[in-house]
């Protein structure tokens, strides 16, 4: 059974569906334990198909597919009206829809998940801002596609969803002069805790600065740590401490149904 998390201020919209799936609820095993949704994991094809089919399901989509995108770190937001093939995915990092029943997804296993919506417009969004994308604009350059459909950023609502918290994302120096670099006030975003020498990024503090800068009706969060909840949620980082050979992915999604 499905068990995603749902942000308050999305669930009261008439007329929108969404989720921030979890890893519980799908057929994979092994290190992709269960709802595995990332087609570029080394996890069985037919267990990705099948778990992206239940989320499909799940929200009521016309197809037994969420549409995604070739996820490249980028800026990039893409308008689509209709399913494409995964062999043919387009790269960018964020999708934009008004075809009611077009289920779109962003798949994260760290990186910071944002869902959006213009109830009225009948306009959703759905961005991957990893810390490259974030410090690049993709925010900004969701709304501006939606905005591009009908949406007015004033009717807006925009959740972030589960990522990796400050207390577990230890960064280089020159990752923190790059943020420093782009904007002095981003110092506020990096802390050495104490008993450490290196810093430590806050990506949900800093995704939900950009998106409170963007004018938008209401911003919410929704954003457990997935490093800390290995039940719950895929981790890169987690992965990668433990040396392991793949992760799997977690899907955030949202339709106009």
């Amino acid at each position: 059974m499905l068990t995603p998390l749902e942000a308050d201020s999305l669930s009261i919209l008439p007329g929108i569906r969404h989720g921030f799936f979890t890893r519980q609820g799908g057929v994979s095993s092994g290190l992709y334990a269960s709802l595995n949704c990332g087609a570029g994991s080394k996890d069985d094809a037919v267990s990705v198909s099948e778990n992206r089919s239940r989320v499909a399901q799940h929200l009521g989509a016309f197809a037994e597919d969420v549409q995604t995108v070739y996820q490249v770190h980028s800026a990039t937001a893409l308008v689509v009206d209709a399913l494409v093939p995964r062999e043919a995915l387009p790269e960018g990092d964020a999708l934009v829809t008004r075809t009611r029943g077009l289920a779109l997804g962003v798949l994260t296993a760290d990186c910071a998940p944002v869902l959006l919506a213009d109830a009225d417009a009948g306009v959703v969004g759905a961005a991957h801002a990893g810390w490259r994308g974030a410090l690049g604009g993709v925010l900004e350059a969701t709304v501006a596609a939606m905005e591009g459909l009908g949406a007015d950023r004033a009717r807006i609502f925009a959740a972030l969803g589960p990522t990796i918290s400050a207390r577990a994302y230890e960064i280089g120096p020159e990752f923190a002069a790059a943020f420093r670099d782009a904007d002095p006030d981003n110092a506020r975003f990096f802390t050495i805790p104490k008993g450490r020498s290196t810093p430590h990024f806050d990506l949900p503090g800093y995704v939900m600065a950009r998106l409170g800068a963007l004018g938008l009706k209401h911003v919410e969060r929704t954003a457990p740590c997935t490093y800390e909840n290995e039940s719950m949620f895929f981790s890169f980082r987690r992965a990668t401490h433990r040396k392991e050979a793949d992760y799997g992915r977690q899907i955030s999604a949202i339709v106009v149904a």
